[in-house]
């Protein structure tokens, strides 16, 4: 839970620049976005992966999956 891993995050729509992350200290990477859904990566233990939620659907956007990718 306390491990630092990266989360594969997927929101329904256009991402814009003002809607990543405001002044929250994740940085999140862009893998894919278009006019349907935006894909990001963030690395970040599980309590910031859930911060991060939060702070997408008080903005209003839709959560298509969340994805933790396995550890080596």
């Amino acid at each position: 839970m306390d491990d630092i891993c990266t989360y594969r995050i997927e929101v329904e729509g256009r991402m814009n620049e003002n809607g990543r992350t405001g002044g929250s200290p994740l940085e999140m990477v862009v893998v894919r976005t278009n006019d349907a859904a935006t894909l990001f990566t963030i690395c970040t233990d599980q309590s910031g992966a859930i911060g991060l939620i939060r702070y997408l659907h008080g903005r209003g956007y839709v959560l298509l999956s969340v994805v933790r990718e396995s550890q080596i």
